[in-house]
């Protein structure tokens, strides 16, 4: 490769440096276009949108980047769905190209199953959302309407017993020969720049042991949830560790775990000399979390406010999604009602919606109904 080489392409900001690469462990001869390393351009602290299945679809990431998410992320992926049976996969990881810089993440207990994934995500990329994106539309592998995401993720913190039985997400810090060859198929197969979610700590292996025993390894970025595997998305945070991982790992390094608020936010990336934070659940029904965490003062002020960027969200995805996107995301309305007066009666009516003009009419007539109403402060 010559050294240097770069340019632009397809609108990716991808670098054209190429390598014939031969990887002695997967026997894959190719051609890599490695894209420009976004991490190290960005602006610190970085405020990232984390994966969380079943919520941070196209929608949603493209009303937290209207907030001012740095770095958004997919739903987590299956490898082992990408080899067998890709097209719902590729589906569920479509994105706009507003969304950028875009990382998809990837879950799964098979080496081989990442490589292919990998190679096939930096090879053809990923649905580039304009319309309605279905099945039959990722099925069909167009390249103008396929793009490469920013970046590759890989799973070791999810600590849901399902994808523990897999013997994937969390549980895999407590394997780390797999984990590192997992690691390992996915830099060989991608030209992406590669990033970690993991844990404080999983059973008997805490962060820092991780990121040690994966030190020599091409990682970008690593995102580290305070919390362990035991505790789940409960419990007191460790700052601590977070902080000391810096002397484990020269990427990177992103602190995830009981962020709600200005006052959350400001501590944790404190506490943990972090490059920037990862937010999750803190971030639902509430997307501009992202602008409270930068400026210190809410950009939304009333629930009428909010339910207009509630009533924004549901358009957005009802135009990527179509009806059934709608029923899908009924526990994301369920959240922009959170701890208004009458919100249980809210929410059961939100819950029976059927529609999108039913859902605006619901938010509609509770704008309303709410202009003396002030809510409890959620920032």
């Amino acid at each position: 490769a010559r050294p240097g080489a770069t340019g632009t392409g397809s609108n990716m900001g991808f670098c054209t440096v190429s390598m014939l690469v031969i990887c002695p462990k997967f026997f894959h001869a190719r051609i890599l276009i490695f894209m420009e390393n976004f991490w190290k351009k960005s602006k610190k602290p970085i405020y990232a949108l984390a994966p969380m299945a079943g919520y941070t679809d196209s929608a949603f990431r493209q009303i937290c980047k209207s907030f001012g998410a740095d770095v958004v992320y997919s739903e987590m992926a299956s490898a082992a769905a990408l080899c067998h049976a890709p097209a719902k996969t590729l589906e569920l990881l479509g994105f706009s190209e507003t969304e950028r810089p875009y990382v998809a993440q990837l879950f799964g207990a098979d080496p081989e199953d990442f490589a292919v994934a990998a190679k096939m995500i930096s090879k053809k990329g990923v649905p580039v959302i304009s319309g309605i994106l279905s099945s039959r539309h990722a099925s069909g592998l167009q390249d103008d309407s396929m793009a490469r995401p920013d970046g590759l993720d890989i799973n070791f913190g999810c600590p849901v017993k399902k994808v523990a039985k897999q013997g994937a997400g969390a549980v895999l810090m407590n394997d780390k020969k797999r984990a590192r060859e997992i690691v390992k198929a996915v830099v060989a197969n991608s030209g992406l720049p590669v990033s970690i979610k993991i844990r404080a700590r999983a059973g008997e292996t805490d962060a820092l042991r991780f990121l040690d025993y994966l030190k020599d390894l091409d990682i970008k970025a690593v995102m580290i949830h305070g919390r362990t595997l035991a505790q789940g998305f409960s419990g007191p945070v460790d700052s601590a560790i977070i902080k000391k991982a810096r002397g484990y790992f020269g990427g990177v390094i992103l602190a995830n775990g009981g962020v709600t608020d200005h006052e959350s936010g400001a501590k944790l990336l404190d506490a943990s000399a972090a490059d920037g934070l990862g937010l999750a659940r803190g971030a639902l029904g509430r997307p501009w979390l992202f602008k409270v965490l930068r400026t210190g003062q809410s950009p939304v002020r009333s629930p009428r406010a909010e339910f207009k960027i509630a009533i924004k969200h549901a358009e957005l995805i009802h135009a990527t999604k179509g009806e059934y996107g709608l029923i899908e995301a009924r526990k994301h309305f369920c959240a922009y009602v959170q701890g208004l007066p009458g919100a249980k009666k809210l929410r059961e009516r939100l819950v029976k919606a059927a529609n999108l003009p039913e859902i605006k009419a619901l938010f509609q007539e509770t704008i309303w109904g709410v202009k003396k109403i002030k809510r409890p402060s959620r920032t």
